[in-house]
């Protein structure tokens, strides 16, 4: 997977977050997405990267929407 093609997934990661957690910021999610991906940055095998961001910010932003529901 090239640098492009990956951030490409990325984008896509984002837009599905959005649809997928509609009381939550857009800002916010793309934020949350964003840096998780930073995290990975130093991966050196990158072709799972867009899975592993879409599942650690699934797991933040569900996590967020639970919070903010409850306070």
């Amino acid at each position: 997977m090239t640098g492009d093609d990956e951030q490409l997934q990325v984008e896509k990661v984002i837009e599905r977050m959005i649809t997928r957690y509609p009381s939550l910021s857009p800002v916010d999610i793309e934020h949350i997405v964003r840096t998780v991906h930073k995290r990975l940055a130093e991966s050196r095998v990158r072709d799972f990267i867009p899975l592993l961001v879409e599942r650690a910010a699934r797991r933040d932003l569900a996590a967020r929407e639970a919070a903010e529901s409850v306070g």
